[in-house]
Parts: C-alpha cells; sequence; structure tokens
C-alpha cells in the first residue's frame, strides 16, 4: 500500500508525539517500552498497520495486552494515529511507531515483545524482489531476535503465493504450527473466525469472494 503524501501528517505527528513514536525515540526507547503505557502487560505489534483498523480494534477488545502499530509510511501512520485520537482519544494500550519492520532489533530487546502481526503485507510477487516479503529469512531473524523463546507470529493474507511461499519459509525457519493454528478460508471456519478483527484490506477481499489464509507461526 502506498497513500499519497498528505500535507497535514507531518506537523500532526510532530504535535501527538505522546500517542506517535518516531524512529530516533524509538531506538532510545529499546528496553523500555512498558514506560509508554499506563500498565504494565504483554506488548504485541503490528508490522505493516496502514491505517490503523486493525491495531485500534484489537486495543479495544483487548485492554489487558499493550498495542504497538508499526508503519514506514509517514501518511499512513498519520491517518491511523489520528483515526484513533479523533475516536477514543489516547488509550492506555496503544501506541503507534514510525519506522521500518525490518529492523525491530534496534527498537526492541529480545522478549520486550510477545506476539508480531503481519496482515496483508506486500506480496512482491517478482523473484528479484523476494528480500522484500516480510517473511523472508532476514525478516524471521530480526522477529526471533525480539520475541521470547516461542514467541508468536500471526500472518493473514489474501494472496495465496505469498501464504504458500510464507508456510515454506517458516519451515526452513525451524517455526512450528498445529491444525489448529492454520487455516485456508478464515471466515469458512467458524472455529477459527471468533474474535478475528478484520483489517481494511481484509474487509476488501471477502466482498469479492477471495478466502483469507491464516497461519501462527511459533519460533
Amino acid at each position: 500500500m502506498h497513500l499519497r503524501s498528505k500535507p497535514w501528517a507531518k506537523p500532526w505527528l510532530e504535535e501527538h508525539t505522546d500517542l506517535v513514536i518516531d524512529q530516533t525515540r524509538a531506538q532510545e526507547q529499546k528496553g523500555h517500552w512498558q514506560d509508554l503505557f499506563d500498565k504494565e502487560q504483554p506488548i504485541h505489534v503490528e508490522i505493516g498497520s496502514g491505517k490503523g483498523q486493525f491495531i485500534l480494534g484489537m486495543a479495544l477488545a483487548h485492554p489487558e495486552i499493550n498495542y504497538i502499530g508499526m508503519e514506514i509510511q509517514e501518511t499512513a501512520v498519520a491517518i491511523a494515529a489520528r483515526k484513533s485520537f479523533d475516536q477514543v482519544g489516547i488509550l492506555p494500550n496503544l501506541r503507534y511507531l514510525y519506522g521500518n519492520g525490518s529492523g525491530v532489533e534496534t527498537y526492541f530487546e529480545k522478549a520486550e515483545i510477545q506476539k508480531i502481526y503481519l496482515n496483508f503485507s506486500d506480496p512482491w510477487p517478482k523473484t528479484r524482489h523476494e528480500a522484500r516479503r516480510l517473511t523472508y529469512k532476514s525478516f524471521l531473524a530480526s522477529y526471533k531476535a525480539v520475541l521470547p523463546d516461542g514467541g508468536e507470529v500471526e500472518f493473514k493474507t489474501d494472496n495465496r503465493h505469498l501464504f504458500e511461499y510464507s508456510l515454506v519459509s517458516f519451515m526452513n525457519f525451524g517455526m512450528r504450527w498445529t491444525a489448529e493454528d492454520y487455516t485456508m478460508d478464515l471466515h469458512a471456519d467458524a472455529d477459527k473466525v471468533e474474535g478475528n478483527v478484520k483489517t481494511e484490506y481484509e474487509e476488501k477481499f471477502l466482498a469479492k469472494g477471495q478466502p483469507i489464509y491464516k497461519i501462527k507461526a511459533h519460533f
């Protein structure tokens, strides 16, 4: 997803540093992310949070978990954070990180976060762009560096090729999952869809009748 630049985005972000943390502050925050939340509780991170529907929905549904929506695009993180702020103000368990998902280990200590979400990531279909896929081995190494032993990566996509590629990538990296952690059609599986929070893309693809693939893989 690439959004057209919004002239209001940068000044809005500069005025709301209590809600959105930029890359420089994020590096300084390493090891101390709990200080930004009202309560010390597990931290979950969505890498590539887009316009923020998923991470806001999760934060509202699970006040017992602290959430961070991570996004590399200035306009996207501004849209997500402003939408959240306009709807509910500053939630005690939700913050945004304006940063690059390829370097999560520069922002977080080992085991500082407990779970990572990857939702409808860019499939980068051309072979020469394989290393840009968020389930490529170098990204998995970064995730492992910040998650605890047994930490979880939850991945959802509408792209079957990317899903199949990701399964192989996870397997080759030594990650594991059970039948309960995996579905080839999330919204046709009543047991697995319970509690699911949709992203903007998910709603769009569902309206077209496309299946949603999902897996929870553990290190």
